[in-house]
Order: C-alpha cells, then structure tokens, then sequence
C-alpha cells in the first residue's frame, strides 16, 4: 500500500472538528467518491481506496447523492450473494 502525506491548514481540522484520523479518513473517502462518479474507478476499487467494504460504500455514495445505478446485473448479484 502507498502512503502519502497532505499538509494540512490547522484551522480545516478546526472548522470541521476533525482529528487527523478523521481527516484522512475523509479525504480517502472524498476522493473515492469523485474517482467513481467520473468513472475513473469501478465501485469495487473506490471502496478499497475509501477503506470501506462495498456495500458501506455504496451506502455512502447515496448519502452524497450519486447515483449508484450504474452497476452492472452481476455486479448486483455479486452484491446480494456476499451480503
């Protein structure tokens, strides 16, 4: 796995209320999220850079707002059998 280091302004943490932790977990999440909805990664690949398991980020994307129909029947299917 890479790592990568963000400098970060103090005050984001502070006017967000976020501990670095959180932050970090935001950010992946964040940028998951804009990867899958420009179709640069598939729903399986933004959920491993989210950190979170698919169904959990399927969920997620829902709460921002984007559109989680364009999974294909398998993938759907695939969804089901392993939840």
């Amino acid at each position: 796995m890479s790592e990568f280091t963000i400098n970060l302004p103090e005050e984001s943490l502070m006017a967000l209320n976020l501990t670095q932790e959180e932050m970090g977990n935001e950010l992946r999440l964040a940028a998951a999220i804009k990867f899958y909805e420009l179709g640069r990664l598939s729903s399986g690949a933004a959920s491993q850079l989210a950190g979170l398991p698919k169904p959990v980020f399927l969920q997620k994307l829902s709460e921002y707002g984007i559109d989680t129909f364009n999974l294909t029947e398998s993938e759907v299917l695939e969804d089901l059998e392993r939840a």
